[in-house]
């Protein structure tokens, strides 16, 4: 069997290199040629931990090569039986919601013409449900088509690519699902789920998946601005919903929300759809996930402007983060790119620093200031903001910090640097969905009551009467 892999951007380059670790010869496809000749090198063109190594190594093993030309993949799949996965992006459509499939359209068509009746068509891109079906009428019968969404987190790309927690088959055929089989026989030989279904669920999990991960990372911070008005604190809150098995603990992070290229483009692209298929009301709760999503930003920057006295006029702030996440250079809608610029159009002078993220944040956002280290960033602040949570920035010394610092004061935008040592080390602390803890100190040496250490024993008798 052979593989082409049609589209070699973040989910194409690291799709290629993993079917190539698994014994396929493989051919990766892009209009790019400037990315195809770096590809060709080994040299991905993003960081993803591991990538690099794999994709070296698969280059050099033969099993892998690249090429900018449709022309060669019917050479390349001559005589022997073809599965094609298409993985060219679905970004949201300029000026809409929902999503745009020009990319995907354009090369089904360009690959149709290098197609024989043997071959396979599988997609990966996350499309609007129904997408499948007219793009199956698109290809007519020069080959079949299925649907196999992919599932990848940034930053653990290559182990949810070799090793799933699940496989999804959008199939219309027995021969479709034979087929794919051979492609993921190792892990189904070690037992990772998998589930047969038709080409419209198989599209809908996929942007179910990500409604439901972007609902559960938005409800605990619609938790987090209940919090902030009540002075509770949302990480303990978290904690102890982390607990209950139903809930559970993953995505259950309060701070500054989601970005990236996935999560609030599919939601926006899933209630679009929603609205073509006359079930706008069923979806609409998406809407206010969205909402609450960008309304961290804001009140970050809020909080920002509260340590600086209430204006940004003639303020240093360093911004530590810039990808969208950690182990990942992605800056598409990045939450903390989004803070740093709105506070430098409010007046602020913003240094930006980030492990990976400062080349591609730079491109993007010119206007900010850059550094290539977290203490440059920090040097001459009024406030440090803490956007993205590599583990770098928790590990820093926090006296260390302030010594090049005119002021230590620090926002934790992420909720997990540890608020006692910054404290112990001087600096004034505050967080998303947690109270002031300077500020309820004082109120609690202002209280004249008496101070329980420990809650009564209600099981105890009453004490007697004298």
């Amino acid at each position: 069997m052979r593989i082409t892999v049609i589209g070699t951007g973040y989910l194409g380059a690291t799709h290629a290199a993993c079917m190539a670790e698994l014994g396929f010869e493989v051919l990766g496809m892009d209009t790019d040629s400037e990315k195809v000749a770096a590809l060709s090198a080994g040299l991905p063109p993003f960081y993803e931990p591991g990538l690099a190594d794999l994709l070296r190594r698969q280059v050099n093993s033969g099993r892998l090569r690249f090429t900018d030309s449709y022309l060669d993949i019917r050479a390349f799949t001559a005589g022997a039986p073809a599965v094609h996965f298409l993985c060219v992006g679905t970004p949201q459509r300029p000026g809409a919601d929902s999503a745009d499939l020009r990319f995907v359209e354009r090369a089904l068509d360009d690959l149709i013409p290098q197609l024989t009746a043997s071959g396979l068509v599988v997609g990966k891109s996350t499309v609007p449900v129904g997408t499948a079906e007219r793009l199956a009428a698109r290809i007519g019968a020069r080959a079949e088509l299925a649907w196999n969404p992919e599932f990848l987190r940034e930053g653990f790309a290559i182990g949810d690519t070799l090793a799933p927690a699940r496989l999804v088959f959008g199939v219309r055929t027995a021969r479709a699902e034979r087929l794919l089989r051979q492609v993921y026989r190792g892990a189904l030989t070690r037992g990772v789920p998998l589930v047969v279904t038709d080409l419209a669920t198989a599209e809908l999990v996929k942007v179910s998946a990500n409604a439901f991960l972007s609902t559960k990372i938005s409800f605990i911070n619609a938790m987090a601005e209940v919090c902030e008005a009540t002075g509770a604190d949302v990480t303990q809150l978290a904690q102890a919903l982390s607990h209950d098995p139903r809930i559970g603990g993953q995505y259950l992070r309060p701070g500054l929300g989601f970005g990236g290229g996935c999560l609030p483009k599919d939601i926006r692209a899933f209630l679009a759809r929603g609205n073509e298929l006359g079930v706008e009301r069923t979806l609409t709760f998406l809407r206010e996930v969205d909402a609450i999503n960008l309304r961290r930003r804001a009140r970050m920057v809020d909080l920002t402007r509260e340590q600086c006295g209430g204006s940004f006029r003639g303020k240093r702030v360093a911004a530590w983060g810039a990808a969208f996440k950690p182990g990942s250079d992605d800056v598409r809608d990045s939450p903390a790119l989004s803070v740093a610029a709105s506070i430098q159009l409010q007046g602020a002078e913003v240094t930006v620093y980030d492990p990976k993220a400062v080349d591609n944040a730079h491109r993007h956002f010119p206007e900010l200031g850059y550094a290539d280290s977290a203490l440059e960033a920090a040097t001459g602040a009024d406030v440090v903001l803490h956007l993205t949570d590599w583990p770098e920035f928790q590990e820093l010394d926090p006296a260390l910090v302030g010594a090049v610092t005119t002021r230590r004061r620090l926002v934790d935008g992420r909720n997990t640097l540890d608020d006692q040592r910054w404290r112990a080390a001087g600096w004034t602390v505050r967080a998303l969905g947690r109270p002031d803890r300077t500020v309820r100190a004082k109120a609690v040496g202002r209280f004249r009551g008496p101070v329980l250490s420990r809650p009564p024993d209600r099981s105890a008798p009453p004490p007697r009467r004298p």
